[in-house]
């Protein structure tokens, strides 16, 4: 699913900003060059973070008729890698490098009925989707999961805008989204478009294909940073290259090795299009796999993984595992592509 777009590069100006649920800011851009989003795309913009500058990919939630509006909405995440910091501390006025509107999880229009799932701050990339479907009278159900409903972003306006169509599934009033039932309402006619947290998705892919449905009717964009498990510090060897770098927190082993100097290469960075793939030679610990490129038969091999978002661990559900018996960080020894 990686981005077939050329990138266009341009100054863009925050107009507005506003805190819509907990740890969620909208914010407004104004770019130099406007050009109208459509339906599932998002821009690329720099941060900046510990003086150095990197990229990162939002959705765009909402786009005006010419283009002169953009919409974006960034969730404060607890184990940022820093993105979400920065984008907080923008205030009116501030200025940013962004490109022009991106599309690669694009809207088909035709389907007989669609679902829109989304999980989080996932229904940033499925409301302006929605919008559309409601716009050309498709028949479509909205179906949005959080833990809380202070947490979910835009749910009074989504409301409103779709009534009967938008379904609500709420952790913390005991209303948690069951798939097999979600997915029994999936006919040989139905898309379903989805983002969200990687253990919500990961159940629909595999529900998908056990009711043997069409794989191209199930769509999906990822955060990028959401796995299994909490990251813990680990640290990679990469022989060829005489490195052995520390993998923290807050980084990525890709961000990581790239500040060590490792020339590595890669596109997405949120682990759909695998040219940041590395083989493995050795590992203390097991991989906990973030990426959508690999089949589940790819990860269980666990011999190559997709370094921009997938880490290592040593703990699984807060006991160490066997190959991980020792009390320091867990360890894995790659080859680059």
């Amino acid at each position: 699913m990686a981005a077939t777009n050329i990138e266009l590069w341009q100054d863009a100006e925050v107009t507005r900003i506003a805190e819509i649920a907990d740890g969620i800011m909208r914010i407004e851009l104004a770019p130099a060059l406007p050009k109208r989003a459509e339906p599932g795309a998002h821009i690329d913009l720099m941060v900046r973070i510990n003086g150095e500058e990197a990229k990162r990919s939002y959705s765009i939630v909402e786009s005006s008729a010419d283009g002169t509006k953009l919409v974006i909405s960034v969730l404060k995440a607890p184990l940022s890698r820093g993105g979400s910091t920065f984008m907080h501390q923008l205030v009116p006025g501030d200025r940013l490098q962004i490109t022009q509107p991106l599309q690669n999880f694009p809207l088909r229009v035709g389907a007989a009925h669609y679902i829109l799932l989304a999980g989080g701050v996932g229904i940033t990339a499925m409301a302006n989707m929605a919008s559309v479907l409601k716009r050309l009278k498709a028949d479509y159900t909205l179906v949005f999961v959080g833990r809380k409903r202070s947490a979910m972003a835009y749910l009074a306006q989504l409301q409103d805008e779709h009534g009967s169509r938008l379904e609500v599934h709420v952790d913390a009033e005991g209303s948690s989204l069951n798939v097999n039932e979600l997915l029994a309402r999936a006919g040989a006619d139905t898309e379903l478009y989805m983002c969200g947290p990687i253990r919500l998705m990961d159940a629909v892919r595999r529900g998908w294909v056990e009711r043997e449905l069409d794989p191209s009717a199930l769509r999906y964009e990822t955060f990028g940073n959401s796995g299994w498990y909490d990251p813990e510090e680990f640290v990679v060897k990469v022989p060829k290259l005489n490195l052995e770098v520390t993998v923290p927190q807050g980084r990525s082993m890709l961000e990581a090795l790239e500040e060590a100097g490792a020339d590595m290469m890669s596109d997405c960075r949120k682990g759909e299009c695998g040219l940041c793939e590395v083989r493995i030679t050795e590992i203390t610990g097991r991989i906990d796999h973030r990426d959508v490129f690999y089949s589940e038969r790819q990860k269980r091999q666990s011999s190559k993984m997709n370094c921009c978002v997938s880490r290592v661990i040593t703990t699984e559900t807060g006991a160490q595992t066997d190959a991980s018996s020792n009390a320091g960080p867990a360890m894995v020894t790659i080859e680059p592509n």
